[in-house]
Formats: structure tokens, sequence, C-alpha cells
């Protein structure tokens, strides 16, 4: 593993959110960095996910997910949604299915709906791409977490190659 590498990659600024999703068992969230918007018309986000994920398959199986934007000031909900799909991350919290079903967490700062559009292969990750159907801003002052600013809590430093050379 190279911390350099892995610092360099900190760089790359991205914020912190909880992707909610559904299938026909209960629902999940799980903490993601890798989201951005691809289009204006029709607006469109893209997230990365790991297809062996167990919300990948809910992703597909309901066609729905959700972005949850976190504040800088919510790192314990980053933390929580982070923990593996055997826990149920949504029992205890403030939160609510969306039209699709999707869980929406009340506490975020921000809140997208997204139904399913298209997705691709990206080395280990798929990348999906949601159209927005709805949206919410809950706290406009909030300033939203950056991914910098987690350190290695979830363990990608480890990922990362020793040399930008190596190959698969």
């Amino acid at each position: 593993m190279s911390l350099e590498i892995a610092e360099l990659f900190r760089r790359l600024t991205h914020g912190v959110y909880v992707i909610g999703v559904a299938g026909p068992e209960k629902p999940n969230a799980f903490t993601a960095a890798w989201v951005m918007q691809v289009s204006f018309k029709p607006l469109m986000v893209a997230i990365s996910i790991n297809p062996g994920h167990s919300s990948y398959r809910l992703l597909k199986e309901s066609g729905c997910f959700s972005v949850n934007v976190l504040a800088h000031d919510q790192f314990d909900l980053a933390l929580h949604y982070g923990q593996p799909s055997s826990v149920d991350k949504l029992a205890g919290r403030a939160w609510h299915p969306s039209e699709h079903g999707v869980p929406m967490i009340d506490s975020a700062i921000a809140q997208f709906e997204c139904t399913f559009e298209d997705e691709c292969t990206a080395g280990d990750h798929r990348v999906v791409v949601g159209r927005v159907v709805s949206g919410k801003l809950l706290r406009p002052d909030a300033v939203p977490m950056i991914y910098r600013d987690t350190g290695d809590v979830d363990g990608a430093a480890m990922f990362f190659p020793d040399r930008f050379d190596q190959q698969p």
C-alpha cells in the first residue's frame, strides 16, 4: 500500500453521502463518497458501488436509490452507515421512505431520490447513473462533509497500489 498515493487521491474533492436502497426485503443504507452530478437535462447523478455489496442487489431490484448529503459535523453518521450490511443500520434512526420506498435520512442536509437509468463497469465497482426525480434541501446553511476530512477511517489506503505503473 502506498500512503503517498492514498494521500494524493484524498485531494480529489468529493463529499460523504448516505445512499439509501430498498428491495423486496428490508431497506438498507450505506456510506459512499463517489457521487457526482453527470447531467443537467435530464438532471442525473452517478454513484459508484461495489457489485459484491448487498446494497447493489437491492438497488438493481428496486430501480431506485437515494442520495443523502452529510454535514461536516455528522462524522458519526458516516461511521454508522459504513458498518457491514449485517447490521440493521436504519433501526433506531430517523428516516422515512421516499415515494419509491428508498430510505431518506431525516438528519441529512439535502436529499435526492433517483431512478436507475444506466450503469457501466469501472474496475472493481459499477458506476450507476440515476435520474433525479425529487430532492429537498433540509439545512441550507450547513457545510457538507468532505471525504478528505475523514482520514483513513474506511481503510481505503490499503487498496491503493504502491506505484502508478502496477497493472491489475
